[in-house]
Parts: C-alpha cells; structure tokens; sequence
C-alpha cells in the first residue's frame, strides 16, 4: 500500500469556534465541521440542517427557459415528434428517463435516442441527427451534452430540426445555433447556482413546463430521485441546490422506488421485496446504483438503462434489469482481469516504475472499462495514468490525473499526435491513430515530468478535525450525519486521533490483508473505539507489537443482528514515530 501523507484541513479560528457553538450549542469538533463549510452563524446553519423546497430557485431565472418552454409547447401544439436525447452514462440516462418520463404522460408523439458508446461516442452525432430527420422528428431536446456541438445543430437546422439543449459542461468559445439553450454556465446566464447536474437542468425545465401548463408543482418531485442518483453519481459539488434535490431524492426512495431502481437496489443487497433494509446514503448511490446503470453503456447500450429508469412495473423493468445485472457482472470480470494485466505489465519494469506517467495501451482491452481501471490503477501507482484500447481501428484512451495536476493541459501539450480530446483538470479522454501510441507514450512522459510539482505524486488522506475517542459517542454520531448528502465541497468528515494503542484483540481477517480493530488512546486508556481497516493487514505485527499510531477514520453505525455500534471506517494508519506535524 502506498504511504500517504496527511493534511489536516484548515481550521477555524478560537473565535469563530467560541460564536457558532454559542450560536447552535454545539460541541467543538461539529462547529469547527460547520465552519470549514462555510456554515458560521444560526441562519445558515438552520438552512443547512433542514433543506427546504423553499431553497430551490425559480426556474425562469435560467436563460432560453422560457424559449424552451414555447417550443415544447409548440411542437405538441402542432402535433410535431419530439426526440429525448442523452448520454449512455448515469447522468445522461437518469436526465433522459426524466424528461422523457414526464413528456410522454402528457403527449404521444415523443421517443428518446441514446447514442453508441462506440459506434458514435460521446454527445450529438451525425447519426442520430440523420436519424431523427429519417423519422420526421423536428424537434430535439437534448440533455447532459450538446453545448459543444456546433456542427451537429448545424447540420440538424440544415434538416429542419430545432434543438433544445440542457447541459452543465463548460461552454466553449463557440456555441451551437440551438432554440434555445439551457446551462447556467454561459456567461450571461444569470440563474444563481451553477453546480447542477445534466439531470438538475432537466428537473428545472420540469418544472417551468409544468408552471406554463398550469399542472401541479409536486408532480415535478415524483422524478427527484433521478436527479439524487444523477448528482451523486457525477461528483458535482453537494452544496446548495444540488444538495437540496439530493435530500429529497433519498427520501424520495425511502419512501416510494421506481420499479427498476427496486429490482437493482435488490441485487446490490439494498433492499428486500421492496423494504429498504435502513436509511440511503449517497455513497449507496455512487457504489451499488451509479455502477450498474453505467454498465449497460459500458457493455451493452445505454437506452437499457432508459428502458429500466422509465419502467412502471417489477414485470416490466425484470427484462432490463436481468440485461443491467449482467452487465455489470460481465464488466466486473473484465476489469479485474484488465487491471491484472495492466499491473503485471509495470511491476519488474524498471522505466515504467521510475516514470512520473502511467500510459499503457493493450489492444485487446475492452472501451467499456478502461477509465475504470485507469482510476484502479491510480491506487498502486499515484501518477497521471492513461488506459489505451483499440476499437475500429482507431485507439481510445481514457486518462485521469493525480490532485493538483492538470492532466487535460498535458494531454493537449500532445495534440498534434491526437485526432481527438477533451476533458477536465481531473479527467480526460482521447483518441489516436495506432502508429502513434508510442509516439504519444513517449511525449507525454516527458510533458509530465517537465511540469508536474514532485510533491503532488505523494497520495495524501485529508483529515478535517482532530478528535478524542472521548468525544465520540451517538449523539455526535447523529450530529454529523445531518451533514448529509455527502459529495464534493461537502465530503464525509474524516477525523484524526493521535496516539492510539492496541487493546490487545486486534486482529486480521478475510484474507489476512483487512484489520478488525480494538483501541485506545494513551491519553485515555478507558475509551476504547472499534473499526474495521481494509487494506491494512500489513501493519498488524507493529500494532500487535504495542507501537503506539494515529488513526484516519470515519464513523459509520454498524447494524448487526438488532444491535447497532458506532465504529470506525479507517482510512490510514500512521505510526506515531514516524508522524510529522499535519
């Protein structure tokens, strides 16, 4: 397991500490909590612990809203067809099975498009608007993508057909010629959050159709549990709006599942004939809903996840699902046996253990999972890592950066050996002709090892406040996870405590390579804390041994046969002689 380093987050001041908890009553480690999210007075703190509907923003406020509405309301006027156009991921397929949910309760002439992942890619193709021109569609309403698409549109305007787009990505410097577009990113949108998902945009025409239509508003919140699986799973900031519709959307399903979501939920061991086995959390969204409903982009096709996302009955969504279901265990096996053989090609290789970049391209590799593994493969070599596979004749690579590297900046350093690339500080993707991959191999490494600072190559675990085991006890517990949802700008609190020694029962389990753990702190023999460690077994001789360690962990509430424990989730294990200051 790699070493990180540990980076307490900054703290707030004796003072601002001192006024929140007069302010609240809060115990010192929640208000240091609260104020590191910006939380510092009674106000904000009571919006922040008790979402609101209230809180949502009018949707009109959104530039083209009102040009969006007369369209649609134009075309079903007119008996015009209307296509619902999005992305093969969760958040393209959750905005579509809404829109399109919605529209076609009220019209019959409505039908959605899900492109390709590998016939078309990523976005607005050709394909599908030569599509939608065959089958007379002359209006398209297009979502989680389009705000480059500049030629498409053209070509679609060139086809009689008017486009609707809702996207939350970055504009560029030129847009597309659409009737209307929706994406508080644009320069003169004065719509005052900017954090929504590619679904959020979809909820927000949502319910400015149904203001226009004079329907009832609440009609609107039977869909916001798409929009809670869409804004965990696309890791958009969970703080205002976003954080507001993610609350609702959890309660949503705790009280009502759409068919498809049960059967899902089901396999993932969620749920039970329908029974909620305990409360929603977003990483329950991220870890078993997010996976399963990318896999039939991955490994299928997108529209399943439509198919299964809109079914109004367990007979009807048993058929997608059995289909998702497979997919996700089909891609579970085939980026495991990828991930092997990417670690088996670098392990011995001295020039590529040395390197400041990872970049392998097996020709073979499956499209659908190499972004998957890049991301795995971040967790044995902390560096820029790209995964590179051949689909048509034509190399696909999939790359993401190490924190505090601009990975998208370095690959356009390489663009002369590109046909393609886009992406995000984080995040990119690209593709290449075959005789190029060494090339491409070659100067990225040096483009990298040019730039990158040294430091940032060393993982670290942010810490947000260090903490006594004597402080930490249900009440806290139920405190902290009013912080919920979790997501960027809102992560789950990790917290630190020093000086930690082993009670003597600590032990391995599964394979050897986890830790069941029983501690105490030096400074308080009589409070003991449990948890479990993944990954850690390596470390028990030292621990067994009575080294005394700090301790990274979150706190989760571990239900077993009726009895529930407050335990600690470790998330790394720093021994106290070798600690410097965080």
């Amino acid at each position: 397991m790699l070493k990180k380093r540990w980076k307490l987050a900054p703290q707030p001041t004796s003072d601002e500490i001192k006024a929140l908890r007069q302010a609240i009553n809060a115990s010192e480690p929640l208000a240091k909590l609260l104020l590191q999210r910006d939380i510092k007075d009674f106000e904000t703190a009571r919006k922040f612990f008790n979402p609101s509907t209230d809180q949502l923003h009018p949707p009109f406020l959104m530039k083209d809203m009102q040009r969006a509405v007369d369209r649609i309301t134009k075309a079903i006027e007119s008996g015009e067809n209307i296509l619902v156009y999005g992305d093969y991921d969760v958040d393209g397929t959750t905005a579509v099975s809404l829109v399109y949910s919605f529209l076609s309760n009220q019209y019959d002439q409505v039908s959605y498009y899900i492109p390709d992942r590998y016939g078309e890619g990523y976005g607005i193709s050709m394909k599908s608007v030569d599509y939608a021109s065959d089958n007379d569609i002359s209006l398209v309403i297009a979502l989680d993508c389009g705000i480059k698409a500049v030629e498409q549109v053209k070509h679609a305007a060139s086809q009689g057909i008017d486009f609707i787009i809702c996207d939350h990505h970055l504009p560029g410097k030129e847009l597309p010629a659409a009737h209307a577009i929706l994406n508080p990113l644009q320069e003169d949108c004065d719509y005052p959050y900017k954090g929504l998902s590619g679904c959020g945009i979809g909820f927000k025409l949502l319910q400015a159709l149904l203001t226009a239509w004079d329907l009832e508003p609440a009609l609107a919140f039977h869909y916001i549990d798409l929009v809670a699986v869409s804004t965990a799973c696309d890791i958009v900031p969970m703080v205002g709006e976003n954080r507001v519709l993610t609350h609702f959307g959890l309660r949503r399903m705790e009280q009502s599942l759409r068919p498809g979501l049960q059967l899902i939920m089901e396999n993932g061991g969620l749920c039970n004939e329908g029974r909620l086995k305990r409360m929603l959390h977003t990483s329950d969204l991220v870890f078993v809903i997010g996976p399963r409903i990318n896999a039939a982009g991955r490994m299928d096709h997108g529209s399943v996840a439509v198919d299964l996302l809109t079914a109004e009955s367990l007979d009807s969504a048993k058929a997608a699902s059995e289909k998702i279901i497979q997919s996700n265990t089909d891609r579970r096996d085939i980026d495991l046996k990828t991930l092997d053989e990417a670690l088996s090609m670098v392990k011995g290789n001295a020039p590529l253990e040395q390197a400041k970049t990872t970049v392998l391209f097996g020709e073979h590799w499956h499209k659908g999972v190499i972004g998957i593994v890049a991301s795995r493969m971040q967790d044995h070599y902390y560096k820029p890592t790209i995964m590179l596979a051949e689909s048509d004749g034509v190399v696909t690579g999939s790359a993401r950066s190490v924190k505090g590297f601009d990975v998208h900046k370095a690959v356009e350093a390489c663009s002369e050996l590109l046909l393609s690339y886009g992406g995000h500080t984080n995040a990119a993707g690209l593709t290449m002709n075959r005789e190029n991959v060494e090339a491409f191999q070659q100067k990225f490494e040096e483009v990298v090892a040019r730039d990158i600072d040294e430091a940032v190559l060393v993982p670290f675990v942010e810490t947000h406040v260090e903490i006594g085991f004597d402080q930490i006890h249900d009440r806290f517990f139920q405190q902290v996870e009013r912080l919920e949802p979790y997501g960027p700008f809102n992560m789950r609190p990790v917290f630190m405590t020093k000086g930690c020694l082993d009670r003597g029962s600590t032990r391995r389990v599964g394979d050897g390579s986890h830790l069941k753990m029983d501690v105490f702190q030096e400074s308080n023999p009589d409070q003991r804390m449990q948890g479990i460690a993944f990954g850690f077994g390596e470390h028990y001789d030292r621990i067994a041994n009575g080294e005394s360690f700090d301790l990274a962990y979150s706190l989760e509430m571990n239900e077993f046969r009726g009895r529930k424990t407050l335990e600690m989730t470790v998330r790394d294990i720093r021994f106290s002689a070798e600690a410097s200051d965080s």
